[in-house]
């Protein structure tokens, strides 16, 4: 079991890892899936945008990219966080930075653990998800 925290090509440390680690574990196992290796990668707009279009053929940037490696209940998976989205998303949904960050980190788990957005009814599955995921972090790790 690895959760770990990387940065490409911007200069991003994450904060309170340890807790971060034990919440996403913590979730993973409440739904009954194993944690095995997750790897986050913060970077830019820049870089997220050519994973975008090389990997998906979108041709815009987005705030996260799961790559899912998951097997057999055991979640794994490489997920791309782009900072400079996380933080305009933030100040466009009038919440802090690290809620935001919070939110998107789960959501990539989220959807290794097979949760989908496509549709109307899986964001707002996802979004209840996620909610009950950030009422669990602030509950425990705050």
């Amino acid at each position: 079991m690895a959760i770990s925290f990387h940065s490409i090509d911007i200069d991003y440390t994450l904060d309170n890892k340890e807790d971060i680690r034990s919440w996403i574990q913590q979730v993973i196992e409440n739904k009954d899936f194993k944690v095995g290796e997750i790897n986050y990668f913060f970077c830019s707009d820049e870089y997220i945008l050519k994973n975008n279009r090389q990997f998906l053929s979108h041709n815009y940037t987005t705030d996260i990219i799961t790559f899912d490696y998951t097997s057999k209940g055991l979640i794994a998976g490489d997920i791309l966080i782009s900072i400079p989205t996380v933080s305009m998303n933030a100040e466009r949904y009038n919440v802090p930075f690290f809620q935001e960050l919070l939110r998107v980190l789960i959501h990539g788990v989220l959807h290794l653990m097979g949760y989908k957005d496509k549709t109307d009814q899986e964001k707002n599955e996802m979004r209840a998800a996620e909610n009950l995921s950030l009422l669990f972090f602030e509950t425990n790790f705050r």
